[in-house]
């Protein structure tokens, strides 16, 4: 039971540094409000719904998340778009993308459109689920 607790209590101290870091980042390199952000490249035609997935290399959510996300890039390669991107690495995004914490999943139909957004850990069976509540049927490749 106590390891439990400390593990708990890791995870905790882990989302609050993540926070702090995130807000401290927003503070010295937040984008020109005049400038138009998307989260799409300019020469981006989205064709295919989207999982992006924003965390950390250090962050232990995050590395849980890896494989899953890994294994869901390679089963639904064609058919889902998945990209995963590390905010220490790339610190604009938490902005760009409007985090509040890492790991954040951002699940976006082929339109373009977000269709909506998790916080924190998220298995292989929910990420698929989601989609399929949003309508999104993803048959697997063989």
């Amino acid at each position: 039971m106590t390891s439990l607790k400390f593990i708990i209590a890791l995870l905790l101290v882990s989302g609050a540094a993540s926070l702090i870091i995130l807000k401290e980042t927003e503070r010295t390199s937040l984008p020109d409000k005049t400038e138009s952000i998307s989260p799409f490249k300019d020469d981006q035609e989205i064709k295919l719904p989207r999982l992006i997935d924003l965390g950390a290399g250090k962050c232990i959510p995050c590395k849980k998340m890896a494989p899953i996300l890994e294994e869901i890039k390679k089963d639904y390669r064609g058919i889902l778009d998945v990209e995963i991107i590390d905010v220490w690495k790339n610190p604009n995004a938490g902005a760009k993308y409007d985090i509040r914490m890492i790991p954040t999943q951002i699940f976006i139909d082929a339109s373009g459109k977000e269709i909506t957004r998790h916080e924190g850990f998220m298995g292989k069976d929910a990420i698929l689920g989601t989609f399929k509540r949003f309508g999104l049927r993803l048959k697997k490749l063989k």
